[in-house]
């Protein structure tokens, strides 16, 4: 399994698992996990990059330790709603992480997720040093809440039909 729509992941949710929600650098990996009623998205200490193997041996590691069910990934498109390398890269990503688990992966549009997420941390009073290091896992972080947001309005879209 590789990629799915935001439709078909409440299906991949059952039993207690959780959502994850990455942001993809060339540096790092921020990475975000659901609670279990879907509602929040909390940061965890982001990977620092080196090879693909190893990064995605600690984020397999991580995942299964969160009980995650699912992946939603950053997908970096351009203002004008075009695919750019960035965005290539992450789906290239995708598709060598589908050799190596069953997780399904859903993409979702983070256009200006880092720069939501750094005002939040500014508004925050975190130090320039202090935000360099929370960067990605807050971007993950809001990248996942807009996933769950949208679960959200699914599920309530469903039950007024």
């Amino acid at each position: 399994m590789a990629v799915i729509t935001i439709e078909q992941l409440p299906a991949w949710l059952a039993d207690g698992r959780t959502l994850a929600g990455l942001d993809l650098g060339d540096k790092t990996i921020g990475v975000a996990v659901s609670d279990r009623g879907f509602a929040f998205a909390h940061p965890r200490p982001v990977i620092m990059r080196r090879k693909f193997s190893l990064d995605a041996a600690v984020l397999l590691a991580l995942l299964k330790k969160e009980n995650v069910g699912a992946v939603a990934i950053g997908l970096p498109i351009n203002m004008d709603g075009s695919e750019g390398p960035r965005a290539q890269k992450s789906r290239a990503f995708v598709r060598n992480m589908a050799q190596l688990s069953d997780l399904p992966f859903v993409f979702w549009d983070e256009r200006l997720s880092t720069v939501a997420a750094e005002r939040t941390l500014i508004e925050m009073d975190f130090s320039r040093a202090k935000r360099a290091g929370k960067i990605d896992s807050a971007a993950a972080a809001f990248i996942l809440q807009g996933v769950l947001d949208r679960l959200q309005s699914l599920d309530s879209a469903a039950r007024t039909e």
